[in-house]
């Protein structure tokens, strides 16, 4: 039972509750653990993958996992942490997506124990009568309550009426489940509580909520998301992939071997005192990357792409050691030259931009071809100017 606790936690950011959750291992029945994903986009990235992550740790205890689609959920449109209405999406593309999910979530779910299921399936047959009965659940006054809405109403923005509808008819979908556990993401812990009330209402046991942490984006500090341009698809191109995550800061690769990774914890905190001793953050860095490479595609893959990426970093006559050098800037980007300059790598912004056009500058062993490239603040690179300068920034 402990050791079944533990790796529900491992990576969990609040359980609710935990001595529910206790009670309904001790029943000893299969567990019915519900997560729902609205298809707005068609890739899953790794930021949805912590939540995939926790319910793949349901199923190696042997529960069964719904995969929601919410296709009825994403004509709403989830308000969770904007500060402005969200537009109404195209049902086509929906579908579309809906489709592509059904694809790339067997990439770490086990599909003898996953049933993928659609919410419009029961949604759709609410009609009228049944979304006005099951809007008299619950009253504004709750709903206010939800930190997004309170402070959309506080600073007078608009709040459409459909809004209201989200949680509770994502409320509904755990009653018309009977889930025994509903996960999500931090942002969705008030959807996940209207459910665990709702299901009281129709007299079934409340499910226990658990949250997970959002996952920062390749920046380091926003969350990972498409619009944002700082994610991982999960189906992703292996050295693509492996590229992507050999240049997330060290900090960053900490938060990720917690959120992402499937190595033991015990052996997680070695690394870091490896680290510490000296060793190279890189080295640990390839880990996590061969791990997550291997799990997306197939094993191997991650070895071979370390080896492609040692030998274009090796023909770039790369040394060892290189120092690194931490750049404050009050904007979100700056010039790539404006950078150099600032870091004395460069004299001077047209010494910069003549070293681009020769194909003198390179990040991370790739020439830069554009003189006006930004930077974005909470990236960490490797620059070289010229065949000798060397130098790691984090901005």
């Amino acid at each position: 039972m402990n050791e079944e606790l533990k790796l529900i936690k491992r990576g969990s950011d609040e359980i609710l509750t935990e001595e529910d959750l206790q009670k309904k291992f001790e029943s000893g029945k299969q567990l019915i653990v519900k997560a729902g994903f609205d298809p707005t986009a068609p890739d899953l990235h790794f930021g949805h993958t912590v939540l995939l992550n926790k319910l793949r740790h349901f199923q190696d205890l042997g529960h069964k996992v719904i995969f929601l689609i919410g296709d009825f959920t994403g004509r709403i449109g989830d308000p969770s942490g904007t500060n402005k209405t969200r537009p109404i999406l195209n049902s086509e593309d929906l579908v579309k997506n809906a489709k592509t999910y059904e694809k790339q979530v067997f990439k770490i779910l086990k599909k003898e124990l996953t049933e993928v299921k659609f919410n419009s399936e029961w949604c759709d047959d609410l009609g009228a009568d049944g979304l006005i009965k099951l809007a008299s659940k619950y009253n504004v006054a709750r709903m206010l309550e939800r930190d997004d809405f309170n402070k959309r109403f506080t600073s007078n923005k608009s709040i459409a009426i459909h809004e209201f509808l989200y949680p509770l008819v994502q409320g509904y979908d755990s009653v018309a489940l009977k889930a025994d556990v509903e996960c999500g993401g931090t942002d969705q812990k008030f959807n996940l509580l209207v459910g665990r009330e709702l299901q009281r209402d129709y007299d079934q046991e409340p499910q226990v909520v658990i949250t997970v942490p959002i996952l920062e984006g390749l920046d380091g500090v926003n969350k990972m998301s498409k619009s944002l341009e700082n994610y991982i698809a999960i189906d992703e191109e292996p050295n693509e992939m492996f590229g992507k995550i050999m240049s997330i800061s060290d900090d960053l690769m900490w938060r990720w071997f917690d959120l992402l990774s499937f190595i033991p914890e015990e052996d997680i905190s070695d690394l870091k005192d490896e680290m510490k001793k000296g060793k190279n953050p890189r080295d640990i860095k390839f880990i996590l990357a061969e791990e997550l490479v291997d799990r997306f595609h197939k094993k191997g893959d991650g070895k071979k792409c370390k080896e492609i990426f040692l030998n274009r970093f090796q023909k770039g006559n790369m040394p060892d050691e290189i120092e690194l050098k931490k750049v404050n800037i009050k904007e979100d980007s700056i010039l790539l030259v404006n950078l150099l300059k600032d870091a004395g790598m460069i004299s001077s912004i047209s010494e910069g931009n003549r070293l681009i056009n020769q194909g003198g500058i390179k990040i991370n062993s790739e020439k830069v071809s554009d003189p006006k490239l930004e930077i974005e603040k909470g990236t960490e690179n490797i620059y070289q100017v010229g065949k000798r300068k060397f130098l790691k920034i984090k901005l």
